[in-house]
């Protein structure tokens, strides 16, 4: 079993084997490079996101700056909104539904999965899978109502 398979299970892993280091140090210029970017400049940050996350759909808006671990763990669905200062510990796969919005500075840790038409509170640091059609936020998030 390889160091990032490892990881990808939850199993202890070795954070310094090449490949994983590999991936690591892409994902911090690529991070890097994107909250760089002008805002304005829609292609160069959509040509960064594509290479840097794992799969992402339509409509994903991410304002910088943002902090990923390797980046090819996250997957966005369509029509998502990440605010500033946002930060994903993507050691396992991290998934993200479909008209989410992600308030500033929270962060979104290993594993987790976020459903569809959920708000995130800004400074939420989400522990747990979050349900669809809910507002969420806190430390740890938690499910706070409904989102109609």
């Amino acid at each position: 079993m390889t160091e990032r398979e490892k990881m990808l299970a939850g199993q202890l892993y070795d954070c310094g084997d090449a490949e994983l280091l590999t991936q690591w140090h892409k994902a911090k210029d690529l991070a890097r490079d994107y909250n760089r970017t002008d805002s304005v400049d829609v292609e160069e940050k959509e040509r960064i996101l594509s290479e840097l996350l794992g799969g992402k759909g339509k409509n994903l808006w991410i304002t910088a700056p943002f902090y990923v671990d390797y980046g090819n763990n996250i997957y966005f669905g369509n029509n998502c909104e990440v605010n500033m200062n946002c930060t994903f510990l993507d050691d396992n796969i991290i998934r993200i539904g479909n008209n989410v919005w992600i308030g500033g500075g929270a962060i979104i840790m290993p594993g987790v999965t976020i459903g569809n038409n959920v708000v995130i509170g800004a400074g939420s640091i989400v522990t747990k899978d979050i349900p669809d059609n809910v507002i969420a936020y806190g430390n740890p998030c938690r499910v706070v109502r409904e989102n109609k």
